[in-house]
């Protein structure tokens, strides 16, 4: 506890001393970025980056990051290896890490530090690097990172560039396959690197520029030396350039980065960065973000603003901006496209994370940007047969399972998103839903009516989740009159069942015999192959059908029997042998560091004791969530984990994310504004005497009685008022 407040402390140190908007002064960029007492963090990451831009620049704390800082950055180590300009923010898997530089005086590659002189912000980031007292910060434009390096009187200035800085080079194959540096003159340098890791076969181009003119350098091979040579070539590339003694000066540095070519980059930075005033892309930076977060206005603690606004950022730092100021990205084929006019195309989507809030949050705050997320998800079923899975710099890497881009694109088009050709979007929705690709064998799909363990693996997951996506295909089918496609899908929506146990009440596997497999264990957990669930067990799998409670809850034996297994559900803490590592944050067998439970806690509503959802989805707001760099209860894996919070505070969760629903608990917060389309608000108020007011007494809408346990998304897009009464004991509401 005092190792906590500690870290308390030393955070509002830091927030105090920056100068920030209304809104970004509660941002808290620390919050997640380490674990405390062998607890879990969230894996993000502090440094600069703007609101869904391509540069993410940060320090990396390791030499080569990996599944424990995949962001880069552990708010437990004490050492800085550099500064990249990309990364992924709450992801249990590194990747990117690209184009690193480290300022110093004598060619060090690495440096210690303390957070006592450490700042972050929305847009910016400082530290002073204590073995050569360097001062760094760092700010951005959606496109560029930009430097300011202050060296110490008397001392030379020199800047390390590291082609070679990655993540671990030991997992998923990653090495880089060919890169260069070449200067240009005495102020830029440009080149480009091309690995393959995570994503398959990435290239980062770049174009960079210096406040001062480059006196010396040395270009490096591995073992290959070349001094004040134009162009290195090769796989383990290094460049130092060399400014001399300042005199005072800080030295400033731009890098623009590409995905099609240097040229771009250099386009890119012409348009974003022109100029040298540090101060000004960082006030810029600011006023981006206070525009972004202002989306929706609170009122509450001061701390709870903090882990609210904070949340809210980190579900706006992707998905990422990769095409370039012109309009070109590299598409999924590995060829230059270009989007139309006034358009953007985007990358990094985790869908299996994010489509269970963070995308119908962006439905409510971001509908331009969804109708840019929705055709970007097009484009690479139109250049590689489906839609994405998990894409990361234009390339799918096929983490975790099911088809999500689905009900992304169904929720878009069923709430009404304008911009988006709804028969191209349906072309590849069906497509992606019939044409196999890693673990989804269709044919193998509708042959048995579930998935048979022993042809593909984490079975039952994904059978749970497929039939969901099935489901969001019929919808779409009739919204457009599709009938045949309707009738098939909605078979395809209930093959959920056949892996219903009868005798156990449990979703458990079977083979291509239709035998179930035996021993079964619903505690044991899978991870991500070899195991019929993935990375959950058959207790917190059992949840998964949202889009079909009802039917759930008859299998289970009706309203009182459901009531019951959930409540077994969250007070049973018994804990098998054989646990996964991203199950965390557990109230019984509730886990909410990992998004299979996440809906969990609102399914009470439907067994009609809204009570129960609203004590515990109080108690995980405010015992899951804090404000140190232990701030979540396990990966934040692109804001999703943020997303729960920022819903779940409001009032309300998505537990079908493409019904239009919003499933409602219990509001956390005083007040609170969403700034929607059309200069409308909806304004949310809770009138409550004490912080132990948890549970609804009452709720209008628009100054009339509301007794049902949701609202839609209409109700909030036309603007209006929700009035939360909230009391220290259970009432009849919402039954």
């Amino acid at each position: 506890m005092k190792k906590l407040l500690l870290s308390v402390c030393a955070f509002s140190l830091t927030l105090a001393t920056l100068q920030a908007g209304e809104i970004t002064k509660y941002v808290n960029p620390f919050i997640g970025t380490g674990a405390i007492d062998g607890g879990l963090s969230g894996n993000n990451y502090p440094g600069a980056t703007s609101p869904f831009g391509m540069i993410q620049l940060s320090p990396d704390t390791s030499e080569a990051p990996n599944w424990g800082d995949a962001s880069g950055y552990d708010y437990n180590r004490s050492t800085i290896f550099g500064f990249s300009h990309t990364r992924l923010s709450g992801t249990g898997a590194s990747d990117l890490i690209d184009v690193t530089l480290m300022p110093t005086s004598s060619g060090r590659t690495s440096s210690t530090f303390t957070h006592d002189e450490e700042k972050a912000s929305p847009g910016y980031y400082q530290v002073m690097l204590k073995d050569e007292n360097i001062n760094v910060e760092l700010t951005t434009t959606q496109r560029n990172g930009i430097h300011r390096y202050q060296y110490p009187a008397g001392k030379d200035a020199e800047v390390i560039l590291d082609m070679d800085h990655s993540a671990d080079k030991g997992s998923w194959g990653r090495r880089i396959i060919n890169a260069q540096i070449r200067i240009l003159n005495d102020h830029a340098v440009e080149g480009y690197r091309i690995i393959t890791g995570w994503a398959k076969l990435r290239k980062i181009y770049f174009y960079m520029e210096f406040s001062s003119p480059i006196l010396t350098s040395t270009l490096r091979d591995g073992g290959r030396v070349h001094e004040n040579t134009a162009v290195v070539n090769g796989t383990n590339l290094h460049g130092c350039f060399r400014f001399g003694k300042l005199n005072g000066k800080p030295l400033t540095c731009k890098v623009a980065l590409s995905s099609v070519s240097m040229e771009n980059a250099r386009q890119n930075m012409e348009q974003e960065a022109p100029h040298w005033d540090f101060d000004r892309y960082m006030a810029a930076a600011d006023a981006d973000w206070e525009k972004q977060l202002g989306k929706i206005e609170i009122k509450g603690t001061e701390v709870q603003k903090e882990i609210f606004y904070t949340a809210l950022y980190h579900t706006m730092i992707q998905p990422n901006i990769m095409s370039d100021v012109n309009g070109e990205y590299m598409a999924a084929d590995y060829t230059a496209r270009k989007v139309g006019d006034n358009e953007t195309h985007y990358t990094t989507f985790s869908l299996w994370d994010t489509f269970r809030a963070s995308h119908p949050l962006y439905t409510l705050l971001e509908p331009e940007r969804v109708t840019d997320f929705v055709k970007s998800m097009i484009r690479q079923y139109e250049y590689y047969g489906y839609l994405p899975i998990w894409q990361l710099w234009g390339q799918d890497n096929y983490c975790m399972i099911g088809n999500h881009s689905i009900p992304v694109i169904t929720d878009a088009i069923l709430k009404g998103i304008p911009g988006i050709d709804v028969e191209k979007a349906y072309e590849a929705v069906y497509n992606s839903s019939v044409t196999s690709h890693p673990n989804s064998p269709f044919e193998v799909w509708e042959k048995y009516g579930f998935m048979p363990e022993n042809i593909q693996t984490q079975s039952v997951s994904i059978t749970l989740e497929q039939a969901f996506d099935d489901w969001c295909v019929a919808q779409l089918a009739e919204k457009l009159n599709k009938d045949a496609d309707y009738e098939r899908f909605h078979k395809r929506s209930e093959y959920y069942r056949n892996l219903f146990h009868p005798k156990t009440k449990f979703f458990q596997s079977k083979n291509d015999k239709g035998e179930w497999i035996e021993p079964f264990d619903p505690y044991q957990y899978g991870g991500n192959g070899g195991h019929p669930f993935t990375e959950g067990n058959a207790w917190q799998y059992f949840w998964y059908v949202p889009h079909n409670i009802q039917a759930l809850m008859e299998l289970t034996g009706g309203t009182k029997a459901f009531e019951q297994k959930l409540d077994t559900f969250f007070t049973s803490n018994y804990k098998s042998e054989q646990m996964n590592h991203n199950a965390s944050g557990f109230v019984g067998q509730y886990a909410h560091g990992n998004e299979p439970s996440h809906h969990v806690a609102y399914l009470y509503n439907f067994a009609g004791q809204p009570w129960k959802t609203q004590k515990y989805v109080s108690h995980i707001l405010n015992t899951l969530y804090n404000n140190t760099s232990s701030g979540y209860a396990g990966n934040d894996d692109c804001g999703q984990m943020s997303a729960w919070y920022v819903f779940s505070a409001m009032g309300f969760y998505p537990v079908n994310p493409a019904d239009g629903r919003y499933i409602i608990g219990s509001p956390l917060l005083d007040e609170c504004t969403l700034k929607l389309a059309g200069n409308k608000d909806f304004h949310i108020r809770t009138i409550r005497k004490s912080p132990e007011d948890i549970y609804i007494q009452s709720v209008t809408l628009n100054g009339k009685k509301h007794k049902d346990f949701f609202i839609t998304h209409q109700d909030i897009m036309n603007g209006g008022t929700m009035v939360f009464k909230m009391g220290k004991k259970p009432s009849g509401w919402g039954k």
